[in-house]
């Protein structure tokens, strides 16, 4: 059976422990079945292709973005999607 729940979210988008914005949005519930779990398509991208792509899916995903191999906890959060990240973007400098 199909619920559909509108509720108003907060959707926030984190880069380590810091919060980069925050937008408040209406989200239809839909069944387990129909949610994605992963997206595989957005390795590769920037940080910011990848978030619009995960909350064209997911619009009310709590999107954290963390060094890949960061200590995470291990608690399960249906609305937390978890981007890792490893790739030098600039060369680091002194200064």
């Amino acid at each position: 059976m199909l619920h559909h729940i509108v509720d108003c979210i907060t959707k926030h988008i984190v880069v380590g422990s810091e919060m980069m914005s925050s937008v408040v949005v209406d989200a239809a519930a839909t069944s387990s079945s129909e949610k994605k779990t992963s997206w595989p398509e957005v390795v590769g991208m920037s940080i910011k292709e990848a978030t619009e792509t995960i909350l064209k899916d997911m619009p009310n995903a709590y999107i954290q973005v963390l060094p890949v191999g960061s200590p995470v906890t291990l608690d399960l959060r249906p609305d937390r999607v978890r981007i890792f990240v490893d790739t030098v973007a600039m060369t680091p400098t002194v200064g």
